[in-house]
């Protein structure tokens, strides 16, 4: 994985309650100054006062709010205040074209500096110290070379003290230790952005736009002799609702250990990883009946799960759905998309895809939509029939939809002559492809069928945990 820092800032050092002093500051005097005047053209009052007032305070927001993970998002009102720049009077350069052009030119230079020193790419802040600095010193020179009057201070002071606020935050900021992927610059919050794919697997998910359209169907069937000894055991242990779903899942979490591709997805025709955020979803009633309620639910695992780990963070979640009201958030959700008139909803939904196109939906609504995940896996067993083919969703981002039947007997003759039956478990996957290759699902599935037959490998924590491509 490509070597960056990661810069952030803390709320408890006072440098960082200094620039937001200095920076709000400046913000009050163009105001101020701005009434002073009058209102002037409608042009420049956007251009020249609400601009550089909005960005000088969005910045001050950002460093406060998200200062610590997402520092890197300053860059945001650093480009417009470039463009405030650009586009205001300078009386000091004249007419001279070439000067202004000139000038142009290094402002750009200045927002391309910081945004790749903030996206990591420089392990020194010191170009920050020297872009600030610089811009610093030229706005004090100026105001003390024309004077101090009011005109004078209305240009330069404001400046002065934007430039010196973010001059003391740059020795503010420090770099989180260790080796701990942070989020950057195209990553969303659910995920984080895959980078070196090869060109073929970039490409493919603009030829095929939709889950639907570029879905694989894979069946297997698992002899379940050693599963069934194993539940037994963990039922004498103490985990008395452990079941077949939990080994499969655990399973699974154990194979993303090797095969993190697996935990990948694709939103904005893009390919993210999950890292080790195990996402995964399943449908609940609370009784077996048929006009009993039903909810979704999502479980937060890890590859370093254990089998003990995934059935207690399964058993909680389903005991809490079951023992309580049916309020989950996602049929809060439901409920309230539920009162919309239809035209308007229709509406609402496509601005909801548009909005989680460009990674904009709020985190909430991406901890509740069952539609957003790693896998899904039901239990067909549980309702006497075999597993089915279900779909994948063209809403949300979820790319592996799993389901396992109800357990059945076979009678074999082995190669020696002799007749033996054996239990086993049919489970059938629908598969985005282009999350991956299918070297990679083939290696994985086999990697799964290996585990599942010596399932008490799942007791202990696995020894590596791989990490996905850059």
């Amino acid at each position: 994985m490509e070597k960056r820092v990661h810069y952030y800032v803390s709320r408890k050092n006072v440098l960082t309650w200094l620039m937001a002093l200095c920076l709000v500051g400046s913000a009050m005097i163009r105001i101020v100054f701005a009434c002073l005047k009058g209102s002037g053209e409608q042009l420049n009052v956007w251009t020249q006062i609400v601009l550089p007032v909005a960005a000088t305070l969005l910045y001050v927001l950002i460093v406060l709010l998200d200062g610590k993970e997402h520092l890197y998002k300053t860059a945001i009102p650093v480009w417009l205040m470039t463009f405030f720049y650009a586009i205001r009077p300078h009386g000091f350069l004249g007419n001279n074209t070439m000067m202004l052009a000139l000038f142009c030119v290094l402002l750009f230079f200045c927002g391309v500096v910081y945004t790749i020193v903030l996206s990591g790419r420089v392990s020194s802040p010191w170009l920050l110290l020297a872009v600030f600095g610089v811009g610093l010193g030229v706005n004090a020179w100026l105001l003390h070379d024309k004077g101090t009057s009011l005109p004078m201070l209305e240009a330069f002071l404001p400046e002065i003290l934007l430039f010196f606020g973010c001059f003391l935050l740059t020795f503010a900021m420090r770099v989180h230790p260790g080796n701990e992927y942070h989020p950057t610059w195209g990553d969303r919050k659910d995920g984080r952005l895959i980078r070196t794919l090869p060109a073929m697997n970039m490409v493919s998910p603009y030829i095929m736009v939709t889950r639907n359209d570029s879905s694989n169907l894979f069946a297997e069937s698992l002899e379940i002799t050693h599963i069934d000894r194993y539940i037994r055991q963990k039922r004498r242990e103490g985990l008395t609702n452990f079941g077949i779903m939990h080994v499969l899942l655990a399973a699974y979490c154990r194979g993303v250990c090797k095969f993190p591709a697996i935990n990948r997805f694709i939103a904005g025709q893009k390919i993210y990883s999950r890292g080790e955020d195990i996402q995964f979803c399943l449908t609940v009633k609370k009784e077996m009946t048929v006009d009993a309620p039903e909810t979704v639910l999502k479980v937060h695992l890890t590859p370093r799960d254990t089998a003990e780990d995934v059935y207690k963070k399964l058993q909680a979640t389903v005991e809490n759905a079951k023992n309580t009201p049916l309020d989950s958030g996602m049929d809060n959700t439901a409920g309230v998309l539920s009162m919309i008139p239809g035209v308007v909803l229709k509406f609402v939904v496509w601005l909801l895809k548009t909005l989680d196109y460009f990674s904009l939906l709020p985190r909430f609504i991406l901890e509740v939509s069952p539609f957003h995940g790693s896998v899904f896996l039901t239990s067909m067993g549980s309702l006497g029939i075999q597993p089915i083919y279900h779909h994948l969703y063209n809403f949300g981002n979820l790319p592996v939809f799993g389901s396992f039947g109800c357990k059945r007997r076979t009678v074999e003759v082995l190669e020696d002559g002799t007749v033996v039956q054996r239990k086993y478990v049919d489970c059938k996957f629908v598969l985005d492809e282009r999350i991956t290759d299918g070297y990679t699902y083939a290696a994985f599935f086999k990697h799964y069928r290996r585990i599942l037959a010596r399932p008490e490998q799942l007791d202990n924590p696995p020894e590596e945990v791989l990490k996905d491509i850059d």
